[in-house]
């Protein structure tokens, strides 16, 4: 009886941990230690998990999407659809959300696979509903499914593969500045100065074509992509619409925009001139001729470093 009673003993000096000895003859209750190692470790990616998840489900996309969900669930319980004949050179989507990813190596080599030229037709970046059109050929696609993975789907954007979205976000912070419950001109005119240095560095590169060829030089895919005139646009209308009634901001704008004709090429410069022939005529129509004068003058700090007041 004393064998089992002594076996017992040692398991349990093995699971527990009443204290652990210093001395020589000390000994360490391995397996209590490697468990209470392991059980720290769970925990920590546990609580990784739980804030990731929550982090998500707590942005705007998340929220909008849980309520889009239960939406659509609501719907098709009370308005059933009917089915629907599919055209079979159109690839649909299967969930809604935006493009977030293209494979144009993968749509390619599937493109020459069936000897077929493809065209996405969401731009990256765009909202795509359930069964809208991703991707159209000019003849029967035998496997639109295979097609359809190559096309990244998610409920909000995400700036990696879509630059147009972080020029989105700075314009945002900035029409947030000039909102009427702000009136922040400085922060605003700090986020022209990004979107100034972010045009600069592409003012004077060749964009992407949007056509994708095979390695016989066919024309295999066809991808509509933003353009200078497009980038112009998107970094600076909005941003202008709010602007007039701000000096400091009109001024950096006016700096900014006369910058990137200096390293522009020629046939850049009409977006650019445009931008300054429509807030020369926003800042006129809104502030009177003396004040107008100085909201228009370039300034690389908005007021400080205008021709006009430093010499």
């Amino acid at each position: 009886m004393r064998v089992p009673e002594a076996r017992d003993a040692r398991i349990a000096e093995h699971l527990t941990l009443d204290g652990v000895g210093t001395g020589v003859a000390g000994t360490v209750p391995g397996v209590t230690v490697i468990t209470a190692f392991a059980l720290s470790a769970a925990s920590g990616v546990a609580l990784f998990v739980y804030v990731q998840h929550t982090s998500r489900q707590l942005r705007v996309g998340g929220l909008l999407e849980l309520v889009g969900n239960d939406l659509r669930r609501e719907l098709d319980h009370r308005i059933p659809g009917l089915p629907r004949t599919e055209d079979p050179a159109v690839v649909t989507a299967d969930v809604s959300g935006n493009v977030v990813g293209v494979d144009h190596d993968g749509l390619v080599a599937e493109a020459r696979r069936v000897g077929c030229m493809l065209q996405l037709v969401p731009v990256m970046g765009d909202f795509v509903p359930h069964g809208a059109p991703l991707l159209r050929a000019e003849r029967p696609l035998p496997d639109r499914e295979r097609l359809r993975r190559l096309v990244e789907i998610q409920d909000e954007r995400t700036p990696p593969a879509d630059p147009a979205y972080g020029i989105r976000k700075l314009v945002d912070v900035a029409q947030r500045a000039l909102g009427t419950s702000s009136n922040d001109a400085t922060t605003a005119t700090q986020t022209i100065n990004r979107l100034h240095d972010c045009l600069r560095r592409i003012a004077d590169r060749p964009f992407p074509t949007g056509r994708f060829h095979d390695e016989t030089g066919e024309l295999r895919l066809v991808v509509r992509m933003l353009r200078w005139d497009g980038y112009v646009r998107l970094a600076f209308d909005e941003i202008r619409l709010a602007a007039p009634v701000y000096p400091q901001v009109t001024r950096r704008l006016v700096a900014a925009i006369e910058d990137l004709k200096t390293i522009a090429p020629v046939d850049r410069h009409p977006p650019l001139d445009r931008q300054l022939r429509l807030l020369e005529r926003a800042v006129r129509e809104t502030l009177s001729d003396d004040d107008a004068d100085a909201a228009l003058v370039p300034d690389g700090q908005g007021i400080g470093s205008g021709a006009d007041i430093a010499r």
